[in-house]
């Protein structure tokens, strides 16, 4: 069976130091302003009960991605192993995946836009012209999960081919592997605790798992 990657994120450990959030900003260059990974803070209850629960949030790289199903020339597909990816020579910046992604995940710049008004010389680096006008995502940082192929590595358990945001979490609260795999440690994670995914009752099918509680 081919693997399907998934995210679980343990809200219990959150600790809404948004290290996930600079990480994949360091490893994808993403401009000012645009933030493939966010970490959403929200208090419930009512004095003096009150709690606050921090929330990681992402591309969902959904099993049935409504984004996919509204492009007008394929750019965006579902790979066999569940990554929700972008093809930025064929996409038109349509925008109709940003209106029909139920999660605020994608965004489109028109123009380089640097961190101070004029661009440093690091910033220029790291320029991608391929990234302007065109809708941009986490990308489950697909090009360390195909690293794996070559080098025989396993994603969620080698640094090395595994997302940075997951690499980076100091509190050990995101995990991620092949939930296709009895033996990987997402599995073993969902079996247990109770979890849920965000907007379940939409159908999508979100690779993004959080656990909330002991089973």
């Amino acid at each position: 069976m081919s693997p399907r990657y998934v995210m679980v994120i343990d809200l219990r450990r959150c600790v809404g130091c948004q290290t996930c959030t600079a990480a994949c900003k360091s490893a994808n260059a993403t401009p000012p302003g645009v933030q493939w990974r966010r970490v959403l803070d929200q208090e419930s209850g009512e004095y003096p009960d009150v709690r606050r629960t921090f929330l990681p949030v992402s591309c969902m790289h959904c099993a049935e991605p409504p984004c996919a199903e509204v492009c007008p020339t394929t750019a965006t597909q579902k790979r066999e192993d569940g990554l929700v990816t972008i093809d930025y020579d064929v996409c038109i910046g349509c925008a109709n995946c940003i209106m029909a992604c139920p999660f605020d995940a994608r965004a489109i710049q028109h123009e380089p836009r640097y961190a101070y008004g004029v661009p440093m010389a690091h910033e220029l680096a790291r320029t991608d012209p391929g990234r302007l006008s065109v809708a941009t995502k986490c990308t489950f940082c697909k090009e360390r999960i195909d690293r794996a192929a070559i080098t025989g590595q396993t994603p969620g358990v080698d640094p090395e081919v595994t997302p940075a945001c997951v690499n980076s979490c100091i509190s050990g609260a995101m995990q991620f592997g092949d939930i296709n795999d009895p033996t990987s440690g997402v599995v073993r994670l969902l079996e247990s605790a109770r979890h849920f995914r965000v907007h379940e009752d939409l159908g999508t099918g979100p690779s993004i798992y959080y656990i909330w509680s002991e089973t």
